[in-house]
Formats: structure tokens, sequence, C-alpha cells
């Protein structure tokens, strides 16, 4: 069974690659605008959000190929947030994916609008899926909700303020469920509203998508400080070198690994409504027990 589901999540991941890859192709090239934003977006990535548009678009009985544009859209959104988060204003990193990031290669400037113009394209992105107006209506509702500055950007704000001084578990909580969190759960919703699902599977997905965030980010931290450089494709040690609470640092390795534990059977125990969802629960537990 899981073969199956690494199979489907591969078919998935391959869907996606190929709409990034078309998305800007029949634009005008302008400097080294769209060689910036194609440098990021399209530099793989585990691609979980995008996924998780099209997965949840099928557990709720929609197509998902018509869904796609709202995946492409959820990606761009997050590579947009990776090459701010890069920049020297905000993390200043050097490696992400394994390879430079996109300011080292391109300069502050040119990344600055990279992330720019995927922000924006993303919204073009939704209008694109061939769907009911109100259906494509609430997905720019939902998307520019929860990536804005009651979601992803709040929760980075919150990142940014909170260097140099010891964070609450309880404001830990709030950072990450903004700043990670926001977005995958953004992604959960957007494949429901593309399968036209109803009020309840919204917020049963939803609460699967809250907790599988949460217990990402968790298990984030904890591979910031057992893995290696190589392993991740990026910076490890970072956020301690930042001087940076992270759930590892606040609550120890331990404690943290019994979260994730719980967090992941409380996001799979949402979904039990539903006929199946059997991709839903062997990716949280994947995810729960990733090395990289």
């Amino acid at each position: 069974m899981e073969n199956h589901f690494t199979d489907r999540m591969n078919q998935d991941r391959a869907e996606i690659e190929h709409y990034l890859t078309c998305a800007f192709a029949a634009e005008p090239r302008y400097a080294r605008l769209q060689d910036a934003m194609e440098y990021s977006l399209l530099a793989g990535g585990k691609r979980i959000r995008p996924i998780l548009v099209l997965e949840t678009c099928r557990l709720c009985g929609g197509d998902i190929q018509a869904a796609l544009p709202f995946a492409g859209a959820v990606e761009m959104i997050h590579t947009y947030s990776l090459i701010h988060d890069d920049l020297p204003a905000m993390d200043n990193d050097d490696l992400r994916r394994g390879r430079p990031t996109n300011h080292v290669v391109y300069g502050e400037a040119t990344a600055i609008l990279a992330g720019d113009a995927l922000l924006t394209a993303a919204f073009e992105q939704l209008t694109k899926a061939e769907l009911p107006a109100e259906q494509i209506v609430e997905a720019v509702r939902c998307l520019s909700q929860l990536a804005g500055s009651a979601g992803m950007v709040g929760g980075q704000a919150l990142d940014m303020a909170g260097e140099s001084r010891t964070l609450s578990r309880e404001e830990l909580e709030l950072l990450q469920r903004l700043k990670t969190g926001a977005l995958i759960s953004a992604s959960a919703e957007l494949g429901c509203i593309a399968a036209g699902g109803s009020f309840e599977q919204r917020a049963q997905v939803r609460t699967y998508a809250q907790a599988l965030g949460q217990a990402f980010q968790i298990r984030d931290d904890m591979l910031d400080v057992i893995s290696s450089r190589e392993e991740l494709g990026k910076p490890v040690g970072s956020d301690q070198a930042k001087d940076k609470s992270t759930f590892a640092s606040a609550l120890g390795l331990e404690t943290c690994a019994v979260l994730v534990e719980q967090l992941t059977r409380h996001g799979i125990e949402a979904l039990k409504d539903f006929e199946d969802a059997g991709f839903h629960i062997w990716l949280a537990k994947s995810l729960a027990q990733r090395i990289r």
C-alpha cells in the first residue's frame, strides 16, 4: 500500500512540475526576471502543498485536473515566500534546496522582484481554473487571507520580531500556525473548494491541515538540530545561530517527538468521516517521520 501512495504522490508531483514548467513559457522575457522566477519555482522540493491541493480535491470527490491551477497558485506563493525569507534583510541564507539562493545568483533587487511577480501570478492562476465563478472567488478569498497579514506574512513578521528573545510556547504556536500552518491549511481548503466540497468537509480538512502544519514545523525544528546541510539541502543550525526560539529549543527533542505523534493522530482523526482518507493518513505519518 505504501508503494501505491508513493506512486500516486509521484504522479501528482509530475503533473505539478509540468504545470509549473509551462506557467511562464509564453510570457515575454524582461531582463532576468522570468529566469529568476523559474530558478526558484522549478527547483524541485517536496511539493507537499500543491500535492495536498490535488489529493484533497480527490478526497472530496473532485477532478484533480480542475484543481491544478489552484495547486500551481499555492506553490507560487510558497516559492515567493522562500525567496523573500532567504534575503539578507530576513534570514540571510545562501542555500535552498541544495543550491545557491535566488539573491545569491540574481542579486537582491531581482530576487525581490521575482518574489513579487510570483505572488501576483498566483492569483492569476486561480482565475484559470475551469470551475464555477463562485468557487474561484472563494479560492481567491481563502488564499489571500491565509497567505497575507492574517496568515503567512503575519507569521513571518512575528518570526522577525521574535529574534534575540525567548518566546513562550503559546507565542511559538501562534507564529508557526501563521507562518507555516496557514499555507498548508489553504492548500487543503483550496482542494475542497475545487471539488465543491461541503462546509463540513472543509472544516474537517482544515483541522487535518492545521495539525499537519504544526507537526511539520515541529519536525522541521528538530531536523535543524539533528540533520545535516547535505541531507536538508539548506543550512542547519541557523535558528540557533540567529538566536531564534524554536520548538526544539523551547521544549527539547523528546517532547517535540511526542507532540509530532499527538498532532499526527489528531489530524488523522479529523478525517474519520471520509470514505477513503488513506493517502492523507499515509502523508501525515510520512511527514512526521521524515529525515529531510
